[in-house]
């Protein structure tokens, strides 16, 4: 449990540092007449590349593959903007609740969900290897 305590804890000042100044970068954005869905998947690429980094070594404190994580890594945050964008689709689109609000709660949401994602998958340990028993004579 210290283990994944102290991970969250890592991964949630890279989350807030990052998170902070691209919802500032979004409020700026959409201010100045860029669409809600336009900011958001623009300012997402640049928080997947500008993580990985932080996630990878510090958060996380994974050695393995980088080629192999940053896909799987990739692959989480697709699925993050995937119900990002939905949310905005429905929420805002659909119900007319102010975007302000749904991404600044999207933030919490997607960050538990991709928490979740790198724990168990994209820097996960591999304790599955078999490990090799003597054979009897």
């Amino acid at each position: 449990m210290k283990g994944t305590l102290g991970q969250l804890l890592r991964y949630g000042l890279v989350g807030l540092a990052s998170n902070g100044v691209l919802y500032l970068a979004y409020l700026a954005l959409t201010s100045a007449g860029m669409g809600a869905k336009l900011a958001m998947s623009l300012l997402y690429a640049l928080g997947v590349a500008q993580t990985f980094f932080f996630n990878k070594r510090w958060s996380f404190r994974h050695e393995g593959a980088h080629r192999a994580t940053f896909v799987r890594y990739c692959a989480s945050y697709a699925i993050g903007y995937a119900v990002n964008l939905a949310a905005l689709h429905l929420l805002v689109d659909r119900l007319g609740l102010p975007h302000q609000i749904v991404q600044g709660v999207m933030i919490l949401a997607i960050a538990a969900l991709l928490f979740l994602l790198q724990k168990l998958w994209v820097f996960r340990t591999n304790s599955s290897t078999p490990t090799a028993h003597p054979t009897r004579s």
